[in-house]
C-alpha cells in the first residue's frame, strides 16, 4: 500500500514500536561501581549492543557492539535461538540477552550461535570453543567458567577456552538437557532451564522429553518445496512434556532431583542463591495447588517449604519465590482477598496495594512493585509504582504517576520511569533517594502525544483509556473503535504515554478508541483477575459492552457505529463480541484469534477452564465454534476481517481457518488477510506497517 516516509504506521514498523534504542536489562554490579545494560545505536537500529554506565563518572561506554564481534557479517540464528525469541516475544537482533557473573565483571552471550565472553572491566571479548550453535551461556558466579546448551546438550567450557565438555547429553531427539519446554516459555515465563550453584561447583539442569507431546506440522503455503516444520504441541487435554531435574557436578556425579511428578508435573520456578538450599516450585495440572521446595543439592532429596491451595488456580509471579540473604522465605500470596508480600510466614502488605512483582530481596527489605489495591486510598488507575518495605514500614520510590519499575544492588537503584506526558522511558541512577545518573534513551520520538482520558466506567468501575481525535471538539458524536486485550496477564490501561500511540493514530483518522480492562486481566485484585474461571467468554465480552455503554454518559461515542479490533486474546475477543453481541457491535478486525480453545495450549486454557475431558459443555460454551460449529446462521450479519500468520506456532493458524469455514458453512461473508511466513509476534516492518493501514481500510469501509 502507499505509504509517506514519516507515516505513523510506517515509523511505528521501523522502530518496532518505538522501543529501538531504548535502554533494558540492567544489571547492577554488587559494588555499585557500574551498570550493565543493553540498547541500540538509534531509534531505527535493531542491533542492541552491551554497554556499560560508570556510576562514580556518569559516563557511558559500549562494552561489546555486535556488528565489531562479527566483523559486519550477517546475523545466524540456530533454530533453538528462533524460538527462544518467538517465546519471549524478542523482536531485536544483535546482543538481545546476556548473563553475568557475581561480580558482574565478566558478562556471556551467543551471536549466530557462538559463543562469547566480555571481560567488563577491561574491555575485551573473545570468543570461546562451543561444540555446535550456543543457547543461554552462562557464566558461573565466581567467573570461571561458562555452561551452555548446543544440540540439546548441556555442556560447559573453561573462560580460558580450555576443557569443552558435555555434563549431560540428550539419549534421544525428543530429549534436551538445559532449555525450557515450550509450556514454562509460554506461560510460565520460565525461560531457563538450568541454574549454577552459588559455590561455581554444580549446576541444577532440567531435562526435557517432549515424546509425550502430540505433534503438530507447521507449514508455508507459500512455499510448497518446503517442508512443514514439526512441533511439539501440547493442546489443552493432551500429554505435556516429561520434565526432571538433575544435579550435575563438574566433577561428573549426577544426581536426580526428586518430588512428586506425578501430583506436581510443573516446574514453574526455579532459585538458588548462597541464602539456602535451591528452592522449586511445583504445581499440579489443574494449578490448584503448589509445593515450594528445598532440594539438597547432595541426594536430590526434597522437603516442602511452603503449600499453596486455592479452589480456583494460584499465579505465578516475577521473583518469587525466592530466599532473602537472612534465609526467610520471600513469596506473594493470595490472602484475605488481596495479593500480598509475604516473608516467612508474615504478611507485610494489605488490600491497599496489589503487589505485582518481587524486584530484589535485600538484608533490610524488599523491593517490589504493585498497583493500587481493593482498599485503596484513592484510585491510580493505570499505575504501578516501587515500593520497599520491612518490618519498620512501607516507602514508595517512584513519586509521579506513571509506570514504574527497578534494578537494585547494594545502595544503587536504577529507577525506569514512563508517564503519559513524555514519551518513553526515563532512567534514573539512585544512590540511597540521590539521583547520581541517567541513561539515555536514543529511541525516536513519536511525533504524537496521545489524548487520552484515564477513567473507570460503570459499577464495576472498570479501568478505561478513552482517546479522541487531537483536533476534535470534544462534542460532535464520533463513531467508536474498541481496542482492547482483555483478557488474563494483558492489561492495556496503562498511565503511560506509548502503550497509547496506536490507538491514538487510529482515533486521529476519525474514531474515539476505547481501550477497556475488564475482569480478567491483572492489576486489581485476586477475585477481578479469578472472575472468569469456567465463564471466559461472558465474562470478559459483558466488561467490554459496559465499559462502552457506560463511557457514552461522559464521552461522544456514537453506539450505532461501533468496531472492535484485537490480535491474540483480543482477537478472540473482538470475534465474541460481533458473533455474540452484532446489536452492539457492528464490525471487528480480528487478528490471530484463539476459536477452539481445545487447540490452544495446557497450562493457559485447563486453568481458566478446566480439563476438556471433564468439562467438555464449558469449553464448548467459552469457544468461537467447535467441530459442531458455534457460529449461528441466524444472528445478523457484521462485517468481520480475520488475520493469522501462517508460521505462528503459539496460536496455529488452524484457529482460524475453522472460524473462516464455519462462517462459510453460515453463509456469513467475512475477509481473510494470510501473512505468510509471519508468526505470533508479526515482526517483519513492511507486514506491520500494513495491517495498520489495512486495518483501517476495513473500518472505513465497514463503519460508514
Amino acid at each position: 500500500m502507499s505509504s509517506t516516509p514519516d507515516s505513523f504506521p510506517r515509523r511505528s514498523a521501523r522502530t518496532q514500536r518505538f522501543t529501538l534504542g531504548a535502554p533494558r536489562a540492567f544489571t547492577v554490579a554488587p559494588d555499585g561501581a557500574h551498570v550493565v545494560f543493553l540498547r541500540s545505536a538509534s531509534g531505527t537500529d535493531t542491533a542492541s549492543s552491551l554497554w556499560v554506565l560508570d556510576t562514580a563518572l556518569g559516563e557511558e561506554r559500549v562494552a561489546v557492539d555486535p556488528r565489531v564481534v562479527l566483523g559486519g557479517a550477517a546475523e545466524d540464528l540456530p533454530p533453538e535461538e528462533r524460538a527462544r525469541r518467538e517465546r519471549s516475544r524478542e523482536g531485536g537482533a544483535g546482543i538481545v540477552g546476556y548473563a553475568i557473573d557475581d561480580a558482574v565483571e565478566l558478562a556471556s552471550f551467543a551471536l549466530s550461535g557462538r559463543l562469547f565472553v566480555a571481560e567488563l572491566r577491561k574491555g575485551t571479548t573473545r570468543e570461546l570453543p562451543a561444540a555446535g550453535p550456543a543457547i543461554d551461556p552462562r557464566p558461573s558466579p565466581d567467573g570461571r567458567h561458562v555452561a551452555y546448551v548446543a544440540h540439546g546438550a548441556i555442556r560447559v567450557v573453561d573462560v580460558e577456552g580450555k576443557d569443552e565438555r558435555a555434563l549431560a547429553e540428550p539419549e534421544s531427539a525428543n530429549i534436551t538437557y538445559g532449555l525450557a519446554e515450550f509450556i514454562a516459555a509460554e506461560e510460565m515465563s520460565r525461560y531457563r532451564g538450568f541454574w549454577w550453584a552459588p559455590d561455581s561447583q554444580r549446576l541444577l539442569v532440567a531435562r526435557v522429553d517432549d515424546t509425550p507431546i502430540r505433534r503438530w506440522w507447521i507449514s508455508d503455503p507459500a512455499q510448497p518445496g518446503n517442508a512443514p516444520r514439526d512441533v511439539a504441541y501440547p493442546a489443552a487435554g493432551t500429554d505435556n512434556a516429561d520434565v526432571r531435574l538433575f544435579v550435575l557436578g563438574l566433577d561428573g556425579v549426577r544426581t536426580e532431583v526428586v518430588w512428586d511428578r506425578t501430583r506436581y508435573p510443573y516446574l514453574a520456578r526455579v532459585h538458588w542463591s548462597q541464602a539456602g538450599d535451591p528452592l522449586l516450585l511445583v504445581q499440579t495440572r489443574d494449578q490448584r495447588s503448589q509445593l515450594l521446595l528445598a532440594v539438597s543439592p547432595d541426594t536430590g532429596a526434597t522437603r516442602t517449604v511452603h503449600a499453596d491451595e486455592d479452589p480456583v488456580w494460584l499465579d505465578l509471579f516475577p521473583g518469587t519465590p525466592c530466599w532473602n540473604p537472612s534465609g526467610h522465605l520471600v513469596r506473594i500470596a493470595d490472602e484475605d482477598g488481596a495479593r500480598v508480600l509475604v516473608i516467612g510466614e508474615h504478611p507485610l502488605t494489605d488490600a491497599r496495594l496489589h503487589v505485582r512483582a518481587v524486584l530484589d530481596a535485600g538484608h533490610d527489605d524488599v523491593l517490589f512493585t504493585a498497583s493500587a489495591g481493593a482498599e485503596a486510598d484513592a484510585p491510580e488507575t493505570g499505575e504501578i509504582h516501587v515500593y520497599r518495605v520491612n518490618e519498620q514500614g512501607l516507602h514508595r520510590i517512584s513519586h509521579e504517576p506513571g509506570v514504574h519499575s527497578a534494578v537494585r544492588a547494594g545502595d544503587i537503584t536504577v529507577l525506569v520511569s514512563s508517564t503519559l506526558a513524555r514519551p518513553g522511558a526515563d532512567v534514573q541512577v539512585l544512590r540511597g533517594a540521590t539521583q547520581v545518573a541517567t541513561i539515555a534513551s536514543h529511541a525516536e520520538d513519536p511525533g504524537l502525544s496521545p489524548r487520552v482520558t484515564l477513567t473507570e466506567a460503570g459499577a464495576r468501575r472498570i479501568p478505561c483509556a478513552v482517546l479522541l481525535p487531537r483536533d476534535h471538539d470534544g462534542v460532535t458524536p464520533l463513531p467508536v473503535l474498541m481496542d482492547p486485550y482483555g483478557g488474563p496477564h494483558g492489561q492495556r490501561v496503562f498511565a503511560a504515554h506509548n502503550p497509547h500511540l496506536t490507538s491514538q493514530w487510529f482515533a486521529d483518522q476519525g474514531y474515539a478508541v476505547v481501550v477497556a480492562d475488564g475482569r480478567g486481566t491483572p492489576g486489581r485484585s485476586p477475585a477481578w483477575e479469578k472472575a472468569i474461571r469456567d465463564e471466559l467468554a461472558a465474562v470478559v465480552l459483558a466488561d467490554q459492552v459496559d465499559a462502552l455503554q457506560a463511557l457514552a454518559d461522559d464521552f461522544p461515542l456514537d453506539l450505532n457505529r461501533v468496531a472492535i479490533r484485537g490480535w491474540s486474546f483480543g482477537g478472540y475477543l473482538a470475534a465474541l463480541a460481533v458473533l455474540r453481541r452484532p446489536d452492539v457491535f457492528h464490525a471487528a478486525v480480528v487478528g490471530a484469534p484463539v476459536t477452539d480453545l481445545r487447540l490452544y495450549d495446557t497450562h493457559y486454557q485447563e486453568r481458566y477452564l478446566g480439563h476438556p475431558d471433564e468439562q467438555p459443555e464449558i469449553y464448548r460454551r467459552n469457544s468461537l465454534i467447535d467441530d459442531a460449529g458455534l457460529v449461528d446462521a441466524a444472528e445478523p450479519h457484521r462485517p468481520m476481517m480475520i488475520i493469522h500468520g501462517f508460521a505462528d506456532d503459539n496460536v496455529v493458524v488452524a484457529h482460524s481457518l475453522r472460524l473462516s469455514s464455519a462462517l462459510l458453512a453460515a453463509g456469513r461473508a467475512h475477509e481473510v488477510l494470510p501473512l505468510s511466513g509471519v508468526t505470533h509476534m508479526t515482526p517483519q516492518e513492511s507486514v506491520a506497517e500494513n495491517l495498520l493501514r489495512l486495518q483501517l481500510d476495513f473500518l472505513r469501509r465497514s463503519l460508514p
